[in-house]
Parts: structure tokens; C-alpha cells; sequence
């Protein structure tokens, strides 16, 4: 019985041994690689075309905050869409709580029915 337990505790004190070794080589191979991979590095797929269009000065998917627009005739307010019209609603006032909601059709500047405020729709290419 001694001769069993003796045994079993020499080969879980291997087993442990061998696993420290192991993390230990893994260690060794990403220290000599240069260290943790950055996020650049490691992204793929979606993530990688967001992130090396966000590098070139793109905004693939609305994530920064909008550039502020006058919403004159010269400086209309940007409306980006996937298709040739899109549905907008304007809040003409800015304590106002209800929205004019009117269709915005691709081609020149067109003026929010209420307050004349000026939109423009422009194409806008997903980067998939």
C-alpha cells in the first residue's frame, strides 16, 4: 500500500513537472518571437478591414463621432446610405420632442420640409 501511494504521488509530481515545462517552452517561444502578440497582429476577417480602415482615415462603420455640418445650401449635412434613398428625420428645434421625418433621395442637397435645413445623401461602400 506505502509502495502504491508512493507511486501515485511520484507520477502526479511528473504530470506537474511535465506541464511546467511545457508553459516554460511556450514561454521561451513567444518571449523569442518578440513577445504577446499585438491586436493588429492577431485580428482577421471583419475585425482586420475595420481596423486597417480606421489606419487609412476611414469611418467603415460609423464608429467615430459625425463631423458637424452648418446645413446651409454650400454645407449640407451628410446623410452616408447603402442604397439611392433614405428615410431621415430632422429635429428642427432643439428642444423640440416631435421629428420631421421625410425621404432623402441621392443627387443634390434637399431641404428638411419644416426648417429648411439642408441633407445631402452620398453612397457609402461596407467595407466586406
Amino acid at each position: 500500500m506505502a509502495g502504491r501511494l508512493l507511486l501515485r504521488g511520484c507520477s502526479a509530481a511528473a504530470l506537474q513537472l511535465r506541464r511546467t515545462a511545457v508553459v516554460r517552452a511556450g514561454h521561451r517561444a513567444m518571449a523569442s518571437a518578440g513577445g504577446i502578440p499585438t491586436d493588429e497582429e492577431q485580428a482577421t476577417g471583419l475585425e482586420r478591414a475595420t481596423m486597417e480602415a480606421l489606419k487609412q482615415g476611414k469611418d467603415p462603420y460609423s464608429i467615430l463621432k459625425p463631423k458637424h455640418y452648418t446645413g446651409t445650401k454650400e454645407d449640407p449635412h451628410i446623410v452616408p446610405s447603402i442604397g439611392n434613398k433614405r428615410l431621415v428625420g430632422c429635429l428642427c428645434e432643439e428642444d423640440n420632442t416631435a421629428i420631421v421625418w421625410f425621404w432623402l433621395h441621392e443627387g443634390e442637397a434637399q431641404r428638411c420640409p419644416s426648417c429648411g435645413s439642408h441633407y445631402k445623401l452620398i453612397h457609402h461602400d461596407l467595407p466586406h
